[in-house]
């Protein structure tokens, strides 16, 4: 056991949390700019969003509530933000660029959420919590990209929401595996249950 490891344990961290349906879905910027390494993407974004593929069917078969998110500026930058502060070139993601569709194999159906958002998190200043609270999610999975980034941020405000957050491990992805990893841990520590995917489905069968 790691040091680090053992400090966290040491002081009462990862605790594990319950898996209870309803169960929803969110996946998180998984776009065109972050599937690209040319423009936002790299690292393990393309893996993710294969391994989201199947995920996003089984929850469509088992009716899951499911959200996506997209960051979107307007087309003159007018609703900039620290956030496009920091990272400029993200006040190229606007409403008709291509770069911030969705990825067509993760195309949104009638009836899911498709959340628009100018800061990381999916749940700061949109309607995400009252659209899972409606339908009586207790049990958030969590797919998307970055994992240090967005994906972290929408976690910790699904906790501050009364979500339980679940990661799928292997349906997030970062464009650099060094905050991927490091990210994964904290989140696993502090305000997340972590699983892979394929275990995920296969404890939530029945939900």
């Amino acid at each position: 056991m790691s040091d680090d490891v053992s400090v966290y344990q040491r002081q009462g961290f990862g605790g594990a949390l319950p898996v209870e349906p309803p169960i929803g879905l969110l996946i998180v910027d998984f776009v065109v700019s972050f599937a690209s390494p040319d423009v936002f993407g790299g690292g393990n974004i393309g893996p993710a969003i294969e391994k989201t593929e199947g995920l996003l069917a089984t929850a469509r078969e088992r009716g899951w509530p499911v959200a996506h998110t997209r960051i979107v500026y307007a087309d003159d930058g007018s609703d900039g933000n620290v956030f496009s502060t920091k990272v400029p070139s993200m006040l190229v993601l606007t409403e008709a660029s291509p770069l911030s569709q969705i990825v067509e194999e993760l195309t949104p159906v009638d009836g899911e959420l498709v959340v628009r958002k100018r800061t990381p998190s999916a749940f700061a200043f949109t309607d995400l919590a009252a659209w899972l609270t409606r339908r009586g999610v207790k049990t958030l999975a969590i797919a998307g990209c970055t994992t240090s980034g967005c994906v972290r941020a929408s976690v910790v405000d699904a906790m501050d929401a009364g979500f339980t957050p679940v990661v799928l491990t292997d349906c997030v992805g970062d464009r650099a595996i060094g905050p991927h990893e490091a990210n994964l841990f904290d989140m696993g520590q502090k305000y997340a249950e972590l699983m892979e995917r394929d275990a995920f489905l296969k404890v939530t069968e029945a939900a």
